[in-house]
């Protein structure tokens, strides 16, 4: 696998919530992070959170008690459930895989995204 592949979004009110999923494989001894970014219309697209290798989380300060990043090996699926919703969230929400060990392959690899769509 090499690219990987999002699902999970939709239209919600706000105060709501969505978990949305990203299928995508990774070699743990190639200390590989996972990720969460998003791009809102005329924005540029933004960190959401990273899933370390060693299985530590990292939030930008937007997302920080409302979203919570998971990785889940048996389904080589990323997760990021998604709480309290709001209007600010809108974007398209992509997955990204990296290997940050240099003897691996290093190439950065993005889904082609998930909708969020928050109403108020």
């Amino acid at each position: 696998q090499v690219q990987p592949v999002e699902s999970g979004g939709g239209s919600v009110q706000s105060g709501g919530s969505l978990r949305l999923s990203c299928i995508t494989s990774r070699v743990t001894s190639c200390r590989p992070v996972v990720s969460w970014y998003r791009q809102a219309p005329g924005k540029e697209r933004e960190f959401v959170s990273h899933y370390n290798s060693d299985g530590s989380t990292t939030y930008a300060d937007s997302a920080k008690g409302r979203f919570t990043i998971s990785f889940d090996d048996a389904k080589s699926t990323l997760y990021l459930q998604l709480n309290s919703l709001k209007p600010e969230d809108t974007a398209m929400y992509y997955c990204r895989r990296q290997n940050k060990l240099v003897l691996c392959d290093t190439d950065e690899y993005w889904g082609q995204g998930t909708q969020v769509t928050v109403s108020s």
